[in-house]
C-alpha cells in the first residue's frame, strides 16, 4: 500500500530582515553571513503571530489545497520546539482554529528539529495500520527560532510552518517503508524552562549533526545494499538529497560527509573535491534556495526544502526518488527516501513563492524593537498574510482568533 504526503502547504510571517543589514549593524563583512552561512534573509514574526498561528495558517492552506473537509482528519500532529505551555499542546489550539472534528487524535511532538519527521513517520505508520480504511492525518511542523541579540546564533533565526496531509493516496511524495535512524544523548542545543532564547554549543552541534548523519545514512545504506550494483553509490540512485538546514552551509557540510561515506561504503576511492562539488550542485543545492530566504525554522526546515523543490522542479522530478535527512539536537536523526509520483506537478503549489514575494522588509530599528519587546499579541500589520492572530494572554489563558472568515483559497 502506498503511503505518503498527499498535499503540502507552507506559511511564513510577513516580516523579513536582510542579513546584509544585520551584518552592517554588527560591523562584520556581509559575506560572513551571506556566503559563510548561506543566508540572505530571515523571516521575523510579528507580535500577533506565534507558533500556533503559524501552524494553523499552514494547516488551513493545506486543507484548502487538498479540498479536504477538516472532519476527515483523524490524526493531528504538531511538531515544535517553540511550545506555548508546559502542559497544553500547541496541537489542541490548532485543532480548534481549523475546526477539526471531535473524533481525532491530537498531540504535540518534541525532539528539537527532528519533531517534524517524527510526526511524518508516526502519521505514515498510523495510515498503514488502518489497512484499507481511508485514513487522513495532518502533520504540521511549526517553529520560531530566536537567539539573543549580538550572539553567534543571531544570524540563524527564522520562522515558519509547513503542513502535510498524509494518507494512502500520495501525490507529493510516496514514502519508502524502510528508514535509517540514530540517537544519542548530547548537549549540543537546548532551551531550559523559563528561557525564550535557545542555548547552543555551535561547533559541537555541527559534529553531532554529522555523526548522526553518518549513523542514520549507513544504517539505511546497509538495508539498500542488496539492490546496489558493484561499487554503486546510493546517492547515484537519488535525484535530490534534502537535509535539515539550520543554515544552508550546514547542508553543504552534510552533503560532503554523506558522499564521502557513500563512496567509501561502495569500495571506491575517496571522493575528490570536484566530484563532491558537482554532486552538491545537482543533488542538494536546489533544496536550500528557499531556506536561504527564510532562515532556521527548526522542525519545518527540512520540509521547506521539500516545498522549495516541489515548486521549482516538480515536473522534472516526477517519477524520481529523493533522499531526505532529518536531525534534531539532543539528539535523534533519520534518513529516508521517497518517490515523487507521476503528475506531481499538479500539486506543486505550496504557496511559498507568493509568500516570499509579498513580505515586508524591516529595518534594524524595527527588528531590534520586535526582538526586545515583551508585547504579546496585538493587531496584525497591514502586510499580514496569515489566517489567524494571537490576541494575547488574559487570566493566564492564550486567546486566538480568525482574521479571514472566507474559506476561499
Amino acid at each position: 500500500m502506498s503511503v505518503g504526503i498527499e498535499r503540502l502547504a507552507a506559511y511564513i510571517p510577513s516580516y523579513a530582515l536582510s542579513l546584509g543589514d544585520l551584518a552592517a549593524a554588527r560591523n562584520v563583512p556581509p559575506e560572513k553571513m551571506t556566503a559563510g552561512l548561506g543566508v540572505h534573509e530571515m523571516a521575523i514574526a510579528a507580535p500577533c503571530e506565534d507558533v500556533v498561528t503559524l501552524a494553523a495558517s499552514a494547516g488551513l492552506r493545506c486543507l484548502r489545497r487538498a479540498g479536504i473537509d477538516p472532519s476527515e482528519i483523524g490524526l493531528l500532529l504538531v511538531a515544535t520546539e517553540t511550545g506555548v505551555d508546559h502542559s497544553k499542546p500547541v496541537a489542541i489550539f490548532v485543532h480548534e482554529l481549523l475546526a477539526i472534528g471531535r473524533h481525532c487524535r491530537v498531540y504535540e511532538l518534541k525532539h528539537a528539529c527532528y519533531g517534524g519527521t517524527a510526526g511524518l513517520m508516526t502519521a505514515a505508520d498510523w495510515v498503514r495500520a488502518g489497512g484499507t480504511r481511508r485514513r487522513k492525518a495532518l502533520v504540521i511542523a511549526s517553529d520560531i527560532a530566536r537567539y539573543e541579540l549580538r550572539s553567534a546564533g543571531e544570524p540563524t533565526q527564522g520562522a515558519g510552518a509547513v503542513a502535510m496531509l498524509v494518507g494512502n493516496e500520495p501525490r507529493v511524495l510516496s514514502l519508502d517503508a524502510e528508514t535509517g535512524t540514530y540517537a544519542a544523548n548530547v548537549y549540543d542545543f537546548w532551551r531550559p524552562f523559563g528561557r525564550r532564547e535557545a542555548l547552543v554549543d555551535g561547533k559541537f552541534s555541527v559534529e553531532c549533526y554529522l555523526d548522526a548523519l553518518g549513523g542514520a545514512f549507513l544504517q539505511y545504506r546497509a538495508l539498500e545494499r542488496p539492490a546496489l550494483g558493484s561499487q554503486e553509490a546510493l546517492s547515484e540512485r537519488l535525484a535530490r538529497l534534502l537535509y535539515h538546514t539550520p543554515f544552508p552551509k550546514m547542508a553543504s557540510k552534510a552533503h560532503r560527509r554523506l558522499i564521502e561515506l557513500d563512496w567509501r561504503a561502495a569500495g571506491r576511492r575517496d571522493a575528490d573535491d570536484d566530484s563532491i562539488t558537482a554532486s552538491f550542485r545537482t543533488l542538494a543545492a536546489p533544496g536550500i534556495e528557499a531556506v536561504s530566504h527564510i532562515g532556521n525554522t527548526y522542525t519545518a526546515s527540512l520540509y521547506f526544502c521539500l516545498a522549495g523543490i516541489l515548486e521549482r522542479e516538480a515536473r522534472a522530478l516526477a517519477g524520481r526518488r529523493i533522499g531526505l535527512f532529518s536531525y534534531g539536537s539532543g539528539c535523534c536523526a533519520e534518513f529516508f527516501t521517497g518517490t515523487m509520483p507521476s503528475g506531481v506537478e499538479s500539486v506543486a503549489d505550496a504557496g511559498l513563492r507568493d509568500l516570499l514575494s509579498s513580505r515586508t522588509m524591516i529595518d534594524m530599528a524595527e527588528y531590534e524593537r520586535l526582538m526586545t519587546s515583551s508585547e504579546l499579541g496585538g493587531e496584525p500589520p497591514s502586510s499580514f498574510t496569515g489566517e489567524f492572530v494571537f490576541h494575547g494572554v488574559r487570566n493566564d489563558r492564550r486567546e486566538y482568533g480568525r482574521l479571514r472568515e472566507s474559506m476561499a483559497a
